[in-house]
């Protein structure tokens, strides 16, 4: 069933109202209004496809009633044809400034009127549609970015459970680091350094990727890896070497995913979340503002995070010890500014070592 686009006639003169009935009545659906103010009652009610709009009515003129109909959201795009017994040029110029799309005199020629109303009809008709295959893009591209975060998010959840399979500590280590960083970014967005990069996106981003960063961890060996006692010197070198083992397969994906600020992001945190900011870290002895900002950040999770929890080799410092360790290497190990953050909202960070460890407790039940 073919549905007709709808017409509202707007006329004070049951004459031309006949005339445009008789005229358009087999193509189109008619509302007829005569008057502004039953005009403005006709739009709400039903909005319609067109308006043909006389410009001299009582009360409320075309003009008026045009600018009404524009100032409402709902009904700003609908187009306006003045039909009307004014013919100077000062009429026909100021019914455009009122937002019109054409202007017709009376008395009118059947055949232009209609040619003029199948015109915008299908003007608007073409821009609905338009406007409708925008939207459906615009959800296909929702989806398929739905599609790829499922899957990012599928790969990282994988690639942790490997690193916990191989050390249960890394494991629970990569959830509460994650929640480090997050928290420590957000308090430094207002920070005029940082604030520029650490918009909402990024945050989330740094947070979907912070599980990475000791994905390197993978390939070192077990004797290694889980050794209770101190690493000889050799040992040590090849412990050290896991930032470079994670940092190298994700620079491999990026070459064959192709760049993404997540894939980006994760590679930063693995390879150099063990720089210091004194130079005297590793693998490369970046210095300062040479670490991107993202390792920066998961240097203070990662130091943190170790410190407060037993390891094979050590046992656990307090938070307090921890947050005191941090602050006496602030300018060493850390940047300055995002040890001065920390220990604003340190706290924090004891809260969400609570919740996981209890949480971690509660699973292992």
């Amino acid at each position: 069933m073919v549905i007709k686009p709808k017409i509202l006639i707007v006329d004070d003169e049951r004459f031309y109202i006949n005339v445009l009935v008789e005229l358009l009545r087999d193509d189109y659906q008619l509302y007829i209004a005569k008057s502004g103010e039953q005009a403005l009652r006709r739009v709400s009610d039903n909005l319609p496809d067109l308006i043909l709009l006389d410009i001299m009515m009582p009360e409320m003129d075309g003009y008026q009633t045009c600018l009404q109909i524009k100032n409402n959201a709902l009904a700003a795009d609908i187009p306006i044809i003045f039909l009307t017994g004014k013919t100077d040029q000062a009429a026909e110029a100021k019914a455009f400034d009122y937002g019109a799309v054409d202007f017709i005199s009376k008395p009118i020629v059947p055949s232009t009127v209609l040619a003029r109303i199948k015109t915008h009809v299908s003007l608007m008709q073409s821009r609905h549609a338009l406007e409708q295959q925008n939207h459906l893009l615009e959800e296909k591209v929702r989806e398929r970015t739905n599609e790829i975060e499922l899957v990012q998010d599928a790969a990282i959840y994988s690639l942790t459970l490997l690193a916990e399979a191989r050390d249960q500590e890394t494991g629970e280590h990569i959830q509460r680091t994650q929640r480090f960083i997050k928290a420590l970014a957000q308090s430094l967005q207002s920070h005029p350094k940082f604030q520029s990069f650490l918009d909402d996106k990024t945050i989330q981003l740094l947070y979907k990727s912070a599980p990475l960063h000791d994905i390197g961890k993978i390939a070192v060996p077990d004797a290694i890896l889980q050794k209770p006692g101190k690493l000889t010197t050799v040992e040590m070198q090849e412990m050290q070497k896991h930032t470079t083992y994670g940092g190298d397969a994700l620079k491999h994906a990026e070459k064959r995913a192709g760049s993404s600020s997540f894939l980006r992001f994760a590679r930063e945190i693995a390879y150099s979340h063990q720089e210091k900011w004194d130079g005297s870290g590793y693998p490369e002895g970046l210095r300062g503002e040479q670490i991107p900002i993202s390792a920066r950040l998961m240097a203070i999770a990662d130091v943190y995070d170790a410190l407060v929890n037993k390891r094979v080799y050590k046992p656990a410092l307090t938070h307090q010890e921890a947050i005191a360790y941090i602050e006496q290497q602030q300018g060493q190990h850390f940047d300055p500014d995002m040890v001065t953050a920390f220990l604003q909202i340190a706290p924090e960070f004891l809260k969400i070592t609570q919740q996981c460890n209890a949480g971690l407790s509660d699973l292992s039940q």
